[in-house]
């Protein structure tokens, strides 16, 4: 059983948005550092967001800094990434990621369980 399940993406025109949803298994869900990265076609495996436990503390990928946001609902155990002004080269497999407290969530070695990802084309 997979412990985490992405949902949300699809295809969206450059400039618009979409909101991706994660829901995951892990208990107890609040010591779990959570985070969204991508993979596109050919390339290496991208960091985009991370947020903490509490969700009070974040960090972002460079090129989506003042696009998306991260944000966690610890009570029904998901995060969300919000993408807005979406552009063509965001085009990827994104997938959520959980690690337990304790790793660097910029990294990959941070990251203990993996969902299966959710594609999101960015394309007119």
């Amino acid at each position: 059983q997979v412990p985490l399940v992405e949902s949300g993406g699809g295809l969206v025109q450059p400039g618009g948005s979409l909101r991706l949803s994660c829901a995951t298994s892990l208990r107890p869900f609040n010591k779990y550092g959570m985070g969204w990265w991508r993979q596109a076609l050919g390339k290496e495996r991208e960091f985009v967001a991370t947020v903490s436990w509490s969700g009070e503390v974040t960090a972002y990928g460079d090129s989506m800094k003042g696009r998306f946001t991260i944000s966690r609902d610890n009570v029904n155990s998901k995060i969300y990434l919000q993408m807005n002004n979406l552009k063509p080269e965001d085009t990827a497999v994104y997938l959520c990621a959980a690690g337990y407290l304790g790793g660097d969530f910029t990294t990959l070695n941070g990251y203990d369980y993996w969902g299966q990802g959710t594609q999101v084309t960015v394309s007119s």
